[in-house]
């Protein structure tokens, strides 16, 4: 049996005009800052080398660990650190503080390519799927991706397709409540299943975006991946053009392991796009260097909080900027 939590008013969602992508709320950059201090005390540790001597061999190597100790992997580490004595030698640097210049900038052109704002224009409905493990924070990147969108002034409709964890069912629900959307949902039975009567649903109700949810894999799960590999083809008969968008919600907290993640989760289902959560609760923001250097996916969104307004399209310039302030804001 399916079930339906409908918005107030008439079932069918009014048309919207294409509107601008919504400006990120006030205060953004200070959440940011706060949200990446731990992280933050990695690259503090870099400030004190920077600052108690000139340039040498010893620093550079010093420095090298402590990007390696930062998750920023042995690949990224590597290349920064090239980078950086080239810049060194070329520039002319003497100071510590012009290195530590030379290494922002440097990152911030590693990160450059993972920055690719979701466009989700051209489709209606635009058809999101998303995966990752248990606890990543998939259904609550979900819900906060559904302000995202309705403050851009789309309609959304939501599809809890973790049929196999009724927590989850009912975390969607919530999160549809919360939000005045259409949740679908069924008490056990086929994800795919859920996805095929999102779809005609949304189409029904004219409805822009359409989220669907699945359930937590773990990759080396090899038959539990291929379940969620049919939902993706369920998606494509339900709709060819379709999914728009395959997102992979990623913990900061497991560091190197996204990598294995992310390519276990792309070999099954095609990702196009990335959702990092929970930058607010590790040390291991670094990973975002290891993936633009060995696995560069769309970082699509961050996340560095609990509140609705937490999870952001990623922006190099900010990060970099958030890593690399001397103190966290007030």
């Amino acid at each position: 049996m399916f079930s339906f939590f409908k918005k107030s008013g008439d079932s069918a969602a009014p048309e919207t005009s294409p509107t601008p992508a919504a400006e990120k709320p006030a205060g953004w950059l200070d959440r940011l800052k706060s949200g990446l201090s731990r992280t933050r005390e990695q690259f503090g540790a870099i400030g004190s080398l920077f600052s108690r001597r000139k340039i040498d061999e010893e620093l550079l190597e010093e420095l090298e660990t402590t990007l390696l100790m930062a998750d920023c992997g042995v690949e990224a580490t590597t290349a920064l650190l090239t980078e950086l004595r080239l810049r060194w030698k070329r520039d002319k640097l003497e100071t510590g503080e012009e290195l530590q210049a030379a290494l922002a900038e440097a990152l911030k052109q590693l990160l450059a390519p993972l920055q690719a704002p979701l466009d989700i224009s051209g489709k209606q409905p635009f058809i999101i799927m998303l995966a990752g493990i248990n606890g990543a924070g998939k259904t609550t990147s979900i819900g906060k991706l559904t302000h995202h969108f309705q403050a851009q002034g789309k309609s959304v409709l939501l599809a809890a397709g973790d049929t196999f964890r009724a927590a989850a069912r009912e975390q969607l629900l919530e999160w549809g409540r919360r939000n005045n959307v259409t949740v679908i949902a069924q008490d056990g039975g086929d994800p795919a299943a859920v996805a095929f009567d999102a779809i005609a649903a949304a189409r029904a109700r004219n409805i822009d975006v359409v989220l669907i949810d699945t359930a937590g894999r773990l990759p080396t799960q090899l038959h539990l991946m291929e379940e969620i590999a049919k939902v993706r083809r369920v998606i494509q008969k339900a709709e060819p053009s379709g999914p728009h968008e395959v997102l992979l919600v990623l913990d900061a907290n497991i560091g190197q392991n996204a990598l294995a993640q992310l390519k276990a989760f792309d070999a099954s289902i095609g990702v196009t796009g990335l959702i990092i959560t929970k930058l607010d609760g590790t040390a291991k923001g670094g990973v975002l260097a290891a993936i633009a250097r060995s696995q560069p996916k769309p970082l699509r969104f961050i996340g560095v909080g609990e509140g609705i307004e937490d999870l952001q399209p990623f922006d190099a310039g900010e990060f970099v900027e958030a890593l690399f302030v001397t103190k966290p804001a007030a």
